[in-house]
């Protein structure tokens, strides 16, 4: 397929408007965070094209969309979820009430308000919000939520195809909040047999939850075979 492209400072990417399907992952700038693509839109054929592919958004308000594919990527096994003792105590004492799918926009919205150390700004803008809430009722996105005395205080959400999970974002305002939904989606993803968890990006949060970089070459062999299984 010919692309038109923006040329950037390291390099040129494809631009995707008016329907172009998305450029082989080997046209993604070389460096870590794989830049592919520019343009197109948040539609849900469009989202869930990216996710088969191994692609996602991540912009800010007032850039065009840009779509990403990390090498390496950082995955979570949900066998080899690893549960800090103090966090287990936490889980075991029923503190918080966890929840499925009862408040998306709410996770949603609350993640794009929590203020990160290494970010200026937030990347779940409002175009982002409805293109994802717009996926959570074709049944593709969920959350997990943790609550305190009525009152939604942790939660993570993210995009589920096939037995393929892919992690979005978190949020917590009470500690261990999201740590407690996203432990608890985890045991629910394995119970259901998901057999990979997409983390995007390495923290030193997911990497002591037992996440661990591998390269996108391994990702995509292994994405493609999880999304085509009964979900």
């Amino acid at each position: 397929m010919s692309y038109a492209y923006y040329q950037l400072a390291n390099g040129r990417v494809a631009c995707v408007d008016d329907g172009c399907n998305f450029p082989p992952l080997t046209a993604a700038l070389q460096d870590p965070n794989g830049l592919i693509a520019i343009g197109g839109d948040l539609t849900v054929p469009r989202l869930l094209a990216a996710y088969q592919h191994g692609i996602f958004p991540w912009f800010s308000d007032g850039e065009p969309i840009m779509w990403w594919s990390p090498d390496p990527r950082m995955v979570l096994y949900p066998a080899e979820l690893k549960i800090a003792r103090s966090l287990a105590k936490t889980l075991k004492n029923g503190r918080f009430e966890v929840r499925f799918n009862t408040d998306f926009r709410a996770v949603i919205s609350a993640c794009s308000n929590t203020q990160r150390a290494d970010q200026p700004g937030t990347w779940i803008t409002a175009s982002i919000i409805d293109a994802y809430c717009a996926l959570h009722a074709a049944g593709y996105a969920l959350s997990a939520e943790t609550w305190l005395d009525g009152e939604l205080v942790g939660g993570c959400y993210g995009v589920k195809i096939g037995q393929m999970f892919y992690g979005e974002s978190m949020f917590h305002t009470v500690s261990d909040a999201s740590k407690v939904a996203f432990v608890s989606l985890v045991q629910k993803l394995a119970v259901s047999g998901v057999g990979m968890i997409d983390c995007q990006m390495k923290t030193n949060h997911l990497a002591s939850l037992g996440a661990k970089e591998i390269s996108r070459d391994d990702f995509i062999r292994q994405l493609s075979v999880l999304i085509k299984l009964p979900g």
